[in-house]
Parts: C-alpha cells; structure tokens; sequence
C-alpha cells in the first residue's frame, strides 16, 4: 500500500478539527467576510441550525463585489448556495475527495448524527495527501 492510499483511507473526521464558523441568518455579505477573516476560513454556514440550509464561501463574496452588490446592506443568503453537498464523518479522505472532483467543488459539510461538525475544504484534502508525501 502506498502512502497516498493511507492518506486517502483516513476518516475525513481526522482532519474537522475546529467548530464550524457561523453567522446568522440575518447577516449581511459584509459580516459574512469580516467572520471568514476573523475565523481563517474561506466558507461559513449560514443560520445556527444543527443541519444548515445554507454556505457561502469567499468565491461569492468575490463574485457579489464583482457585481457591485452593497456588501454592508445585502444578507448573505442572497448569494448564498443553498446546493449543499454532504459527507459523514466517517467517510474517507478518497471518497471525499472523489465527491468533489465529481462536483467541480471546493467544500463539502461533513456530518455526524444528522448534525454539521465541519467543512473540509479542498486544500484541507491537499494537506493530508502532501504531508504523506513529505
């Protein structure tokens, strides 16, 4: 077995280390970007349910600027995705991996009990297989 298999194998569990950065569902673009700043995140849930409707990610926020949209005065679920793609906890890296290649994606919410306890992103995904390389 080779180190990139191992590292694919992992639980994608392994890598949610840190709660879930949120903002509320009244936020506005503009808070959205000061929590992802504040977080060191680059997408955020929308709402405090255990199982959000709603993710936005710095490429909306990019493409909401690009727009002209009044970031201190449009909410953020306006430019929100609302298309969420899921994983469960246990999952593996590979397959997790797999899911957003297939999607042409850069998050997935993984779950645990029907509730989010993380986003992984696609340079999260990078780190594990390039620290098995290392």
């Amino acid at each position: 077995m080779t180190e990139t298999s191992s590292a694919g194998s992992l639980p994608i569990s392994t890598i949610t280390g840190d709660p879930v950065a949120r903002v509320p569902a009244d936020a506005t673009i503009a808070d959205a970007a000061r929590a992802m700043v504040t977080c060191d995140v680059g997408a955020i849930a929308i709402g405090d349910d255990p199982r959000p409707a709603a993710l936005v990610s710095e490429r909306d926020i990019v493409r909401a600027v690009a727009a002209g949209r009044n970031l201190a005065t449009t909410p953020v679920v306006e430019l929100a995705s609302t298309k969420l793609v899921w994983c469960d906890a246990e999952a593996s890296v590979d397959q997790v991996a797999v899911r957003m290649m297939d999607r042409y994606i850069r998050h997935v919410l993984v779950e645990h009990d029907g509730a989010l306890v993380g986003i992984v992103s696609a340079r999260d995904l990078l780190g594990v297989y390039t620290d098995f390389d290392s």
